[in-house]
């Protein structure tokens, strides 16, 4: 197997993983749940959670032992690129190109 199935494998792996967390039940946060799923079952390279995956695989080949881990990870990296374009958070003008006019 070459190296781009090889990463089309393992980034299965963790679609199919990361949707059996997404809560898919009725409740009253449905919205906010909603919006999550979105973001996280985008279409993302997934590179840290394939990583982990193959740095555990090189070792050990019981690698769904690590699938929590990897997930985890996705799940936090996806966390910090939402909060990281939130206004209230990221208020830095010359990270956004705008010039301090004081």
């Amino acid at each position: 197997m070459d190296f781009k199935e090889e990463l089309k494998v393992y980034a299965d792996i963790v679609n199919n993983e990361l949707n059996k967390y997404v809560r898919k039940e009725e409740c009253p946060e449905k919205k906010l749940n909603s919006s999550m799923k979105y973001s996280l079952i985008s279409s993302g390279k997934r590179l840290r959670p394939i990583l982990i995956l193959s740095t555990y695989k090189l070792f050990k080949s019981d690698f769904e032992k690590v699938f929590p881990f990897a997930v985890a990870m996705e799940m936090i990296h996806n966390f910090s690129l939402i909060h990281d374009d939130l206004p209230a958070i990221d208020n830095d003008d010359l990270r956004h190109r705008k010039a301090n006019k004081s």
